[in-house]
């Protein structure tokens, strides 16, 4: 089978792959955005193979995966065909919507022929979907190992562009968790926030790693916050419990759904989330056995194979 899909979201799509199908990764020659190719950073299989919008045209597509409104009318202009009408198509939401959750209606809401997949219960049930059908496919994680250490006493944040995206992503709130713990903060374009924030650089570390550094980077701190007020259920929250680390996040959108009792400390109070800091940071040994539960949690639930199978499933009903 060959599935045409984008490369948008390098993680999500890396346990994607994984499955038995053949995607089709369109490839421009300046790898933008609607042409990335295969990952630099990740390890994909051969059966992954870039193509160029000329090849698509005569390219044996089974199923197109959408990510992005554009990619309709592009899927059209590149393949000749009409995605759910020609080809059958999915269309994967990885968002929560961004306007408001009580009047935001979906771009596929008006559209039967092709499935709507969210990847939590709470975008399906935020989004309006209209008439779309709709089901969920929760996240599905490649397992890094149990690579937490904890041996630096600090708490690492996983966040792009903190700065830009502000308030959406808790950046507003780090300067409180800074005095409760100091941070190292991962992801890209982070330089300059400490300087933002009026930080002291001690309390609040930003490192921009390549993927193969970030796992173990992270495991060394002692424990992982989530500091995110509205998005989607962030990956590297997952990440964070597959690697055994002691989560403390904010109560807001999926994150009591992915971190039950006893495998980190989740609430809307920030005083309650101040204190579970200072705790796992003071006990090492505390946060270890929180973040052992984290991740059995984490690989009960988010297991690549089960994000697999669930796909396979999918994929069936909607090209049978």
């Amino acid at each position: 089978m060959n599935v045409l899909v984008w490369h948008v979201h390098g993680s999500w799509l890396t346990t994607f792959v994984q499955g038995p199908a053949t995607c089709l990764v369109p490839v421009t020659p300046d790898r933008g955005p609607d042409g990335l190719g295969r990952a630099r950073t990740w390890q994909w299989p051969e059966r992954v193979r870039e193509i160029t919008p000329g090849e698509l045209r005569d390219a044996d597509i089974d199923l197109m995966v959408l990510q992005r409104p554009h990619e309709l009318a592009l899927a059209e202009r590149w393949t000749g065909r009409r995605p759910g009408t020609d080809v059958p198509a999915v269309y994967v939401e990885h968002n929560s919507p961004h306007e408001t959750p009580v009047g935001t209606r979906h771009p596929l809401a008006e559209r039967t022929d092709i499935t709507l997949v969210h990847v939590t219960h709470f975008n399906r049930l935020m989004w309006d979907n209209g008439r779309a059908p709709t089901t969920v496919v929760e996240h599905g994680i490649i397992d890094p190992g149990p690579l937490w250490t904890g041996e630096e006493p600090r708490a690492a944040v996983v966040v792009n562009e903190p700065v830009r995206r502000g308030r959406t992503t808790g950046t507003d709130l780090l300067p409180d968790f800074a005095r409760a713990a100091p941070l190292d903060v991962f992801g890209m374009r982070t330089e300059g926030l400490a300087r933002h924030l009026g930080l002291d650089p001690a309390r609040l570390r930003t490192r921009d790693l390549p993927q193969s550094e970030l796992h173990p980077a992270m495991a060394r701190c002692r424990a992982y916050l989530h500091p995110v007020r509205w998005t989607s259920l962030g990956l590297s929250l997952l990440e964070a419990m597959f690697l055994g680390m002691p989560v403390v996040a904010l109560d807001t959108t999926e994150v009591r759904e992915a971190v039950p009792d006893g495998a980190g400390v989740v609430s809307n109070r920030p005083d309650v989330l101040h204190d579970a800091l200072r705790r796992f940071l003071a006990d090492p040994e505390d946060a270890r056995a929180t973040g052992e539960a984290a991740r059995a949690a984490a690989q009960a639930r988010y297991s690549e194979r089960r994000f697999l199978d669930d796909w396979e499933r999918l994929i069936k009903e909607v090209t049978r």
